[in-house]
């Protein structure tokens, strides 16, 4: 599929031709604010790392049901199959896992080369991924930075994404130790601007900030080309250059806390948030400036969480409602719309990602599910991982070798531990048979 631009909106009835200040009639029932996430918890007490493994061998399955979850936004038809021919199959899985502070959730967990951040109330720890090797741990005394939202990298710097409404930047040393560089405004920034009165906004009845501030907990990051871009409880998506830290835009993005973004290499950006909706944001032709370029209507309850596929020409989002609505361009429309829904969790969607032509989505279920894309846009859940005793929060998921057929897909939850699911997949299954339920 070719990446098109965006000309058009699709909603819950129609696709309608809009412009960038276009406005989109809202649905009567007001958003819920109480939709927003699972609530984390701020306690700073720290414990010693612990881990343990367990091998596929001593797995437990059982096949997996054709409709494990009530039927949900009944107008998206189901992406599911059970295809005869697909391109992998489950064949083996091992599991490994790290507790950083004991009986304290997990936040957030990412990936860079052979590092594995793991965010866990304020405090990140940094792990050797293949040996599970604690290599530094930060921000733990830091407790008024709230918890840690989010954890991205940009030009050789780490920025992560607090619930006390900053983004902080960090810098790994040649010793693997983390240090401190800046906080986002930066102290320049701030100074350029402070001045003015044009540079305030009103961000509550009486309280003014300056433009380049968020008023609330940063959710989430997403880099592209240089850039940074943030989103918040407080409803705005802002636009950051990473060279010098400087805030160049922001935007009041929607009408509810937004609570995932993900960038494609094209340079658009898709926000989802509380009011139920997806928004979608780029350059116009000739501009400089990030403007909406449509906006995507069709789940039910607060959208969690969003990711795209290696090709970029399909978005996926999770939320509340228990479904993951599929979005895609194709080469005869010149807008994305809803091509189905995959179910099968029982409970709100809280993370996605997309790795090697799977899906990976994590519930407040407890469990995580492994899906692939088969023939004519179907897809397939391959597996099922449970064990978890509290919601899935954070995914994340690397392919171990270019020419090998093992996935590693890390799971952090509420409950504090963080799980390596090394998946091994080979040729395609006989049967509906093949699909199992993995409970380790």
């Amino acid at each position: 599929m070719k990446v098109r631009s965006w000309l058009a909106t699709c909603t819950t009835s129609s696709c309608a031709t809009l412009t960038h200040d276009s406005t989109i009639p809202f649905p009567k029932k007001p958003p819920r604010l109480s939709e927003h996430l699972v609530s984390d918890s701020s306690s700073d007490n720290r414990g010693s790392a612990t881990s343990s493994s367990a091998s596929s061998s001593d797995t437990s399955y059982s096949s997996l049901p054709s409709n494990p979850s009530l039927q949900t936004l009944p107008s998206v038809p189901s992406l599911q199959l059970f295809p005869d021919t697909l391109v992998f199959s489950v064949s083996d899985i091992s599991v490994s896992s790290i507790m950083p502070l004991p009986n304290h959730p997990i936040t957030c967990v990412a990936v860079q080369g052979n590092f594995l951040y793991v965010a866990s109330v304020n405090e990140i720890s940094v792990y050797d991924r293949q040996t599970s090797t604690l290599l530094d741990a930060y921000n733990g005394n830091d407790s008024s930075s709230g918890s840690v939202k989010s954890v991205t990298f940009c030009d050789g710097k780490v920025f992560t994404a607090h619930q006390d409404s900053k983004i902080r930047v960090w810098q790994m040393t040649v010793t693997k130790k983390h240090k401190f560089l800046t906080a986002l405004p930066t102290v320049n920034d701030r100074l350029r601007r402070f001045v003015l009165p044009k540079n305030y906004v009103s961000v509550r009845r009486h309280v003014k900030r300056l433009w380049i501030e968020h008023a609330d907990a940063v959710t989430g990051l997403a880099v592209n080309r240089g850039l940074i871009y943030s989103v918040s409880w407080d409803k705005t998506l802002k636009i950051w250059r990473a060279s010098d830290a400087r805030c160049l835009q922001s935007i009041k993005a929607h009408d509810d806390a937004i609570n995932a973004i993900t960038a494609s290499v094209d340079g658009t950006v898709y926000t989802g948030s509380a009011d139920r909706r997806i928004r979608v944001w780029a350059k116009p032709s000739g501009e400089k400036r990030y403007a909406l370029v449509a906006t995507l209507e069709k789940h039910k309850s607060a959208v969690n969480a969003l990711a795209l596929d290696d090709e970029r020409s399909v978005l996926f989002s999770g939320a509340c409602d228990r479904s993951i609505l599929v979005w895609e361009r194709e080469d005869s429309a010149n807008y994305m719309v809803v091509t189905g829904a995959l179910r099968g969790h029982g409970k709100a969607i809280l993370c996605l990602i997309n790795v090697c032509d799977l899906l990976m989505s994590g519930s407040a279920d407890r469990m995580v599910r492994i899906w692939q894309r088969g023939v004519e846009g179907k897809y397939c859940c391959l597996a099922v991982l449970e064990g978890h005793r509290k919601p899935v929060k954070s995914l994340t998921a690397v392919r171990d070798d270019e020419h090998s057929d093992v996935v590693s897909v890390i799971s952090g939850s509420l409950d504090g531990e963080i799980r390596t699911w090394k998946v091994s997949f080979s040729g395609s299954p006989s049967s509906a048979t093949d699909f199992r339920k993995w409970n380790l």
